[in-house]
C-alpha cells in the first residue's frame, strides 16, 4: 500500500510568520495535534500541540509570536508513492509520529502513525513502529 492511499490530502498549514495562536486554532478546528509549517508551498517544519505547550505556554505564554520561533528542526517527509512500510521505517528511525507528504517539493498531504495503523491494519508492525518512536521519548523524559 502506498502513502497516497492512507494520507490526509491537502492538510491545513501555517506560514512561519503566522501566530502560535493561529496554529492552535487550526489544531482545535481540525481536531489534530500537528500542523505543517509551509513557506512558498514547501514544508519547513511541523508545529505540534506539544511544541505550543512546552515552547510557548510554559515559557512566556506569548501566543502572538510567530510559529517560526517554536517550530523544531529539520523536516523528514514521505512521497505519495512511498510504501507504508517505508514510511513506518522512517517514523521509527527518526522517532516521529507524523510525516508531511511532499511531491515536487510541495506539501500534498500528511500521514500519521494512526493513519498507517487504522488504514493498513498491520498491528504488529505498527506496534513495533510506535514502540521505536516512543523509545526516544522515554530516553529523553
Amino acid at each position: 500500500m502506498n502513502i497516497r492511499d492512507v494520507m490526509t490530502p491537502n492538510p491545513s498549514s501555517v506560514s512561519p510568520e503566522d501566530s502560535i495562536q493561529n496554529a492552535a486554532r487550526i489544531m482545535r478546528d481540525q481536531d489534530t495535534g500537528a500542523v505543517p509549517v509551509v513557506e512558498n508551498g514547501r514544508p519547513i517544519g511541523i508545529v505540534t500541540d506539544r511544541d505550543i505547550v512546552v515552547r510557548a505556554v510554559a515559557e512566556d505564554g506569548q501566543l502572538n509570536r510567530p510559529v517560526r520561533e517554536i517550530v523544531s528542526g529539520s523536516v523528514i517527509s514521505a512521497s505519495p508513492d512511498m510504501s507504508t512500510r517505508e514510511a513506518a521505517d522512517l517514523m521509527s528511525e527518526h522517532q516521529v509520529r507524523r510525516l508531511p507528504v511532499v511531491e515536487n517539493e510541495r506539501l500534498v498531504g500528511i500521514v500519521s502513525i494512526g493513519d498507517l495503523a487504522v488504514k493498513e491494519g498491520k498491528d504488529k508492525r505498527m506496534g513495533d513502529t510506535l514502540q521505536d518512536i516512543s523509545a526516544g521519548v522515554k530516553e529523553r523524559g
